[in-house]
């Protein structure tokens, strides 16, 4: 019978079910089958991973309430736009003065195509566009190194697999890998070298058109001029610009990548109005959970006085650092499993111009600039190309230069990655500066923390006090799973803490 329902796509096939596993939302149709009811859950956070639980639950008829400490819904999925107001834990305050028009995603910025965030734009209707991760006009500037100037990307690629193809087919040629590879194996690894890394007679790189034009290929008469002063093998090692080219095969970095069309805040937006604003109270704190026999208690503070909320189930999609400091019952292992999560640091400034200058005087349209200047890295806008303006992620700094950029004052932080920045692009990046806001999520109220790192896996046995309910209470987020700093990995998280509960309920509620 069941082959049958698989037949007539009621059931999973062999074939799906011998291959990947696939989650499947609850449906009111779970409880009408089984006699069984939907319960009351009361969900502790309302970023990411907590909407999407409140979400995934209320397709079967749960009565799902999001109880959110800020005023607003996204936790680290937030998109500053003008008019929005932040004050940090340092005292910092600042309001944005972007354009109408203009933004900057403080927190997540950008997905793969393989990510379940995709699929939730899709159902949930969110457009999405490309988020241009690479750029093989972009620079890389590395003062540390010796390097004087920027380099395009292309150029630093071109140059150091030109040299490194070189040293190997030379070293392959000369039989140095006589005892790992066959003659058939020698010659092909050579051919596929010398096409690789555009190498010449004797195996020799010399340049060629792959690291960029200082004069563009035009009309008869212009054949475009090659970028000259091409580095030696030792000059170019010595840059250190090979550290960067890996990033591109990440799995997680490889392009191409998205984000939704006007801000990443669409997708929370999305997921509050599915979830519906009578079912989300902003502006809660929650001081309490008491787990019980029949149920769960949830004390929370709003306004300067205390609630009690009951509710059957509790899933807790609160970060694990701020998770750690509320009163609860539910043992050691939970207090001792939270604590081995530790809040990492990261910060954003926003920059915004006056004149997109990047795209008419650089030829940088989206993609990243590498540096190891204290600025890290500096972004592009992958959207509103040649509109008036343009905001610029002036630095995207980690661990303990996130620290340090927070500590200074706001106007301090826009001063340092704007000199910063005058190193690589000349005088434009000051002169057409409009406005800066900037982020960071360790000193972030309710947040504090970037992401959460951890020395053992999500499936480690001192988590599994986590990974499995505790009594009614339930756990989901990013930091719960495999692709942490990521809303992929919060989609998943409440993913299986939903049916975990769903399957329960169904075993349960007669």
């Amino acid at each position: 019978m069941f082959a049958t329902m698989g037949a007539l796509g009621l059931a999973p096939t062999a074939e799906a079910a011998a291959g990947e596993r696939r989650y499947r939302a609850p449906r009111a149709g779970d409880f009408t089958l089984t006699g069984t009811a939907a319960a009351e859950v009361v969900v502790l956070g309302g970023g990411v991973a907590g909407l999407a639980t409140a979400y995934e639950l209320g397709k079967a008829g749960y009565r799902c309430t999001v109880v959110e400490a800020r005023d607003r819904t996204g936790g680290r999925n937030l998109t500053i736009r003008g008019g929005d107001t932040l004050t940090d834990l340092l005292g910092h305050r600042q309001t944005a003065r972007f354009a109408p028009g203009q933004y900057m995603n403080a927190g997540p910025a950008r997905m793969a195509q393989w990510m379940l965030t995709m699929d939730y734009c899709r159902e949930l209707g969110v457009p999405v566009e490309v988020f241009t991760n690479m750029n093989a006009d972009a620079y890389i500037y590395n003062e540390s190194e010796g390097m004087d100037r920027p380099m395009r990307y292309r150029t630093a690629k071109a140059d150091m697999l030109g040299y490194v193809s070189e040293l190997l087919a030379k070293a392959t040629d000369s039989g140095a890998l006589d005892q790992e590879l066959t003659a058939d194996d020698r010659g092909r690894l050579v051919e596929f070298l010398a096409d690789y890394g555009a190498l010449g007679e004797g195996f020799a790189y010399t340049g060629g058109s792959r690291r960029g034009f200082s004069v563009y290929p035009g009309a008869a008469g212009t054949p475009g001029v090659p970028y000259g002063d091409l580095p030696t093998a030792s000059q170019i090692f010595a840059t250190g610009v090979g550290r960067y080219f890996s990033f591109e095969s990440e799995f997680d970095q490889a392009m191409p990548m998205f984000q939704p069309v006007g801000g990443m805040d669409a997708i929370p937006r999305a997921l509050a109005r599915a979830v519906g604003g009578d079912r989300i109270r902003t502006g809660c704190a929650v001081t309490e959970v008491t787990d019980k026999a029949d149920g769960v208690t949830v004390t929370y503070t709003r306004g300067g006085r205390t609630h009690v909320l009951d509710a059957d189930y509790c899933v807790a999609a609160m970060p694990p650092n701020l998770l750690a400091g509320v009163r609860h019952n539910l043992g050691s292992a939970v207090r001792s499993a939270l604590g081995g999560f530790n809040p990492f640091s990261a910060g954003k400034i926003g920059l915004e111009y006056a004149s997109r200058w990047w795209e008419s005087d650089h030829r940088i349209y989206g993609g990243i600039t590498e540096t190891d200047l204290d600025v890290n890295q500096i972004w592009h806008p992958s959207h509103g190309y040649h509109g008036e303006r343009g905001v610029l992620m002036g630095y995207y700094t980690l661990d303990t230069g996130a620290d340090a950029y927070a500590e200074l004052s706001p106007v301090e932080r826009e001063q340092r990655a704007v000199a910063a920045g005058l190193r690589i692009y000349g005088d434009k990046y000051r002169t057409e500066l409009a406005s800066s806001f900037s982020v960071h999520w360790r000193q972030f109220p309710y947040q504090e923390a970037a992401w959460h790192t951890s020395l053992e896996s999500p499936d480690a046995a001192r988590y599994k006090p986590l990974t499995e309910p505790t009594g009614r209470v339930y756990f989901a987020g990013d930091w719960l799973s495999y692709m942490d700093a990521w809303q992929h990995g919060a989609f998943a998280s409440a993913r299986k803490a939903v049916t975990a509960l769903h399957q329960r309920v169904l075993a349960t509620r007669r």
